[in-house]
């Protein structure tokens, strides 16, 4: 009699919420869908960052490389530079020699005159040539100066862009360590929770940083009903206490069902509506009477066309006929510091 009497107020429940405003359905299922493009973008940012880095890596490398190479190469040129003006000092003393040795055989033949003066001449030359040389070995030292301080600069910069690079990535791996590890913590929880389900009907996974609770329809819901079995409510009851701590876990509810088209009566159209109602249904479970914020939660329906195993056989449309609770860690704290950066 009692049962009875619950059933009919479920039915009574179900009649009264059954239909959910499509509009509101589509925002939920906009917001689950945004939930895991922004996870797999972070992860393809994390792999974006580690390949910058590596590439930075390789330009720091090259340029400390160029950067010692020049340095090598500037000390060689003041060598050379400091000899030059030695050569420079001795080619002018040897001038002002052949001057003096001038003014004493002034008076003597033509001949040797003539010869002084060639050897005055071709020192003036050689002096003139060291001096044109020295003036421009001081100019290409200046040049080389320039680019020796405009390279030191880039690597000064390019060594800080890399530090804020790493340290970036370091907080979004921390972050995403963080998270993982919360979400295994959760997924012993859950299965601490439903322990003497599991092997029944029920199994829980992690996959992709989400924990997979998989509820398999003979343990929820008769073939073609949308109404739950109460061994199935006793497992979503199990369940409520571990949502209800976990407050920064996100709760998706999907129906999934099988490939063969729903020719039932009444009030369900087809797979899509079944997995639909099926999934509604476990939802009102679980905010009946919890302290779950039905913000963190969203219903949807899969139909046929997520199937686990797409054989044609009817033990591959039994594990295809299952409802899964996905829960997901908020990704606030990633947004937060991909946002200020």
């Amino acid at each position: 009699m009692k049962l009875n009497i619950l059933k009919s107020t479920i039915f009574g429940l179900l009649v009264l919420t059954a239909c959910v405003p499509a509009k509101e359905f589509q925002t939920l299922q906009n917001k689950n869908i945004k939930c895991e493009e922004e996870r797999d973008k972070l992860s393809t940012e994390n792999e974006s960052l580690t390949t910058k880095n590596a590439e930075l890596d390789s330009k720091t490398r090259l340029l400390k490389t160029n950067n010692d190479r020049l340095v090598a190469d500037s000390v060689n040129r003041v060598v050379e530079f400091n000899k030059m003006k030695e050569e420079f000092a001795s080619l002018k003393e040897r001038y002002a020699d052949l001057q003096q040795l001038q003014e004493g055989v002034i008076q003597g033949s033509k001949d040797e005159t003539r010869k002084l003066l060639a050897q005055i001449q071709k020192t003036q030359e050689e002096l003139q040539e060291k001096e044109d040389a020295l003036k421009e070995l001081e100019r290409k030292l200046y040049q080389r100066k320039l680019g020796l301080d405009k390279m030191q600069a880039d690597l000064e910069k390019m060594n800080k862009d890399l530090e804020e690079r790493n340290a970036r990535l370091l907080e979004l791996e921390r972050i995403l360590n963080s998270k993982d590890s919360i979400m295994n913590s959760i997924r012993k929880k859950v299965a601490d929770a439903l322990f003497g389900f599991e092997g029944k009907g029920l199994t829980v996974t992690m996959q992709n940083g989400k924990v997979y609770v998989s509820l398999e329809e003979k343990l929820m819901f008769k073939s073609g009903r949308y109404e739950i079995d109460a061994k199935g409510a006793a497992a979503l009851k199990q369940l409520v206490p571990v949502l209800e701590q976990n407050t920064d876990i996100n709760i998706m509810v999907e129906g999934h069902t099988d490939d063969v088209p729903y020719k039932g009566t009444g009030d369900l159209l087809d797979n899509w509506d079944l997995s639909v109602k099926r999934a509604t249904t476990i939802v009102r479970i679980l905010l009946g009477g919890s302290k779950i914020d039905p913000i963190r939660i969203t219903a949807a329906g899969r139909s046929q066309f997520l199937p686990v195993d797409n054989a044609k056989t009817p033990d591959a449309r039994q594990k295809n006929r299952r409802t899964e609770i996905i829960l997901t860690p908020k990704m606030d704290e990633i947004l937060k510091l991909l946002e200020s950066n």
